[in-house]
């Protein structure tokens, strides 16, 4: 495996320009504009620049897709666990299934099979169970009961994805709504939530 330099100072300003200039592209061209050379040229650095931080196009459009899939603020306050969850899982579902957001995922699944491919995809884990652990602890907060982080992402966030994948149209923010409540009446039915849940 390629060790990359970690971003910080030159590398950092490289990466931003790298990234701004593929999301650039992207929005004037098309990804049939993207190659590494436009990109270097539109970022004003080397192909070798970005082969050697990133090693191929795959793994830049990764690195681009993961930075995009980040989260821009918390999720809403919307008074109950139930309210919390169904606006956030809609969205989830709505942004995931539409065509950049596909795009997105299946660039993140396109990385390679190494340390750096692996730990961006545990990225975009990380960023969906932080939102979900944040609406959570709201809950605790107004003594709701609430049912694991790890199962709301077993129970809803993994069958969006699947849908997002393999579906034709993706997941609705209908069948998200459902998720949800399938999931919150079955823990409220008092059966073993924890049975499933990864954590």
């Amino acid at each position: 495996m390629t060790t990359r330099p970690r971003p910080g100072g030159r590398s950092a300003r490289v990466q931003e320009s790298v990234h701004r200039a593929v999301e650039e592209l992207l929005a004037t061209g098309g990804r049939e504009a993207l190659s590494v050379p436009a990109i270097a040229q539109r970022a004003g650095v080397t192909p070798s620049t970005i082969y050697r931080r990133w090693g191929d196009l795959h793994d830049l459009l990764a690195d681009v897709a993961v930075r995009r899939l980040r989260p821009d603020t918390g999720p809403a306050d919307h008074g109950t666990l139930r309210a919390d969850l169904r606006a956030w899982s809609q969205q989830y579902a709505e942004e995931m299934s539409s065509r950049p957001g596909r795009e997105l995922v299946r660039d993140v699944l396109c990385a390679p099979e190494s340390g750096e491919g692996n730990e961006r995809r545990g990225r975009c884990t990380a960023y969906a169970r932080e939102q979900i652990e944040e609406i959570l602890a709201r809950a605790r907060g107004r003594d709701e009961p609430v049912p694991p982080a790890g199962l709301v992402v077993d129970r809803v966030v993994a069958p969006i994805i699947y849908r997002v994948l393999f579906a034709a149209d993706g997941a609705s923010a209908a069948y998200a709504t459902e998720l949800v409540d399938d999931l919150l009446d079955w823990v409220a039915g008092g059966r073993p939530s924890t049975a499933t849940a990864v954590g």
